[in-house]
């Protein structure tokens, strides 16, 4: 979906990730996800159910709306277009952010990009593989109709597997990259960071081997380093393991 135009004096009524459209004033609408969302800074309480403004109601709304507004008129069109024109970063911009979504796996905090991450669901039965070698690989379980694999991420980096005193109920994070979903549980989602992606620490020696090979470097959060997980290395080693 194209995204929404984005405007300094754009104007709305509705509560930011409420569900309910935003009332148009003057055909202008709302960019809070420029604001207080993953573009902002990131203090819209609705992040830490969407995680990303992509899966926000409100996002969709506006976009709906918008792509309505191009469609009515030509004029509108020009104007959209000559918007995202003006209001496109400068090339090199002073500082580059990202964002990443913090976990808790076998007592430890782990990040990962949100941008791989769909959504984070309840808990509930996985059903195991036979013939499966990789210990890592829990079994399978229902996601929305669809079968995913389950992969224990405390397997593979050689955490603890024991639940940790007091992290509540376990979550399963979803995620998806190029096309393969898998599912990992997490003891608990503390929700999204956002940092500079050239801040990132080089990951120390200290870490068992497995964490470090997945681990892509360190970034501070709530005054500790924790570990940003290397996404592409793990989707990438799972599936060889699978086939």
């Amino acid at each position: 979906m194209a995204e929404p135009m984005a405007e300094d004096d754009m104007q709305e009524t509705a509560r930011p990730g409420s569900g309910s459209d935003p009332v148009r004033l003057d055909g202008h609408i709302d960019d809070c996800w420029n604001r207080i969302g993953v573009r902002g800074d990131g203090s819209c309480p609705e992040l830490q159910h969407h995680l990303r403004c992509l899966n926000c109601p409100t996002y969709a709304s506006a976009a709906r709306q918008q792509l309505d507004r191009i469609a009515a008129s030509p004029e509108v069109a020009q104007e959209w277009m000559h918007s995202e024109v003006a209001s496109a970063p400068p090339p090199h911009s002073a500082v580059a952010l990202a964002s990443a979504l913090v976990v808790r796996v076998g007592g430890e905090w782990l990040a990962i990009a949100t941008a791989v991450v769909q959504e984070v669901a309840e808990n509930r039965a996985v059903h195991s593989l036979p013939h499966q070698r990789n210990p890592a690989i829990s079994g399978v379980l229902n996601i929305r109709g669809a079968l995913r694999i389950c992969v224990s991420l405390a397997q593979l980096l050689h955490l603890p597997t024991t639940p940790t005193p007091g992290a509540g109920v376990p979550s399963l994070l979803v995620t998806t990259y190029e096309g393969q979903t898998l599912v990992f549980p997490v003891e608990q989602v503390a929700g999204v960071h956002r940092y500079a992606t050239d801040a990132l620490a080089p990951v120390p020696t200290t870490l068992a081997h497995a964490a470090i090979q997945y681990t892509r470097g360190m970034v501070e959060w709530r005054g500790q380093q924790i570990g940003l997980l290397d996404h592409e290395l793990l989707f990438y080693v799972l599936n060889r393991s699978m086939t």
